[in-house]
């Protein structure tokens, strides 16, 4: 017979596998061959590495900068 602490357990572990299910099973959009800002061609080597890839690094690297609200002196 299970007590409280063993339901409990099983809850956790149940809400646990959903989540890593969700997670797991995104769909992402096919690698662009060029970049969307840009529009030079991303290598093959980044297109497979990083699925559902829209960006050459060097926007990359400046959309992420963006994001964090980076302001060069």
């Amino acid at each position: 017979m299970a007590d409280w602490m063993d339901e409990s357990q099983e809850y956790q572990l149940t809400v646990l596998q959903e989540q890593i299910a969700r997670a797991t099973h995104t769909t992402r959009a096919p690698s662009a061959y060029f970049c969307e800002d840009c529009g030079s061609v991303i290598p093959e080597k980044r297109r497979k590495i990083i699925p559902g890839v829209q960006r050459c690094i060097e926007c990359q690297e400046i959309n992420e900068l963006r994001k964090k609200n980076y302001r060069p002196v």
